[in-house]
């Protein structure tokens, strides 16, 4: 008789969201594939910070790996957020 195999763990997708400087230079823009507008438009001296904490908030349960790009397209800061899922 065989044995069943154990079930697959579930898997969790990875939203990725890109941090990049607007073409006109008024602020920047937040990208994602997940997002259903985007980019999403930050202005002022706190836009990066408050698109870090959009896009950590936003991803919820999903880990999330959230790229800071300078103005020539180099990554200049990366943070990885995993997932807080909590069950009540």
């Amino acid at each position: 008789m065989a044995k069943n195999p154990a079930p697959a763990p579930p898997t969790i997708s990875t939203h990725v969201y890109e941090i990049r400087p607007r073409a006109d230079k008024h602020g920047i823009d937040l990208f994602s594939d997940v997002l259903p507008y985007s980019p999403l438009w930050y202005a002022g001296s706190t836009a990066i910070s408050n698109a870090i904490s959009f896009a950590k908030f936003n991803s919820g349960s999903h880990d999330a790996v959230i790229r800071v790009y300078d103005d020539t397209g180099n990554v200049i800061e990366t943070e990885e957020e995993a997932g807080d899922f909590k069950e009540f």
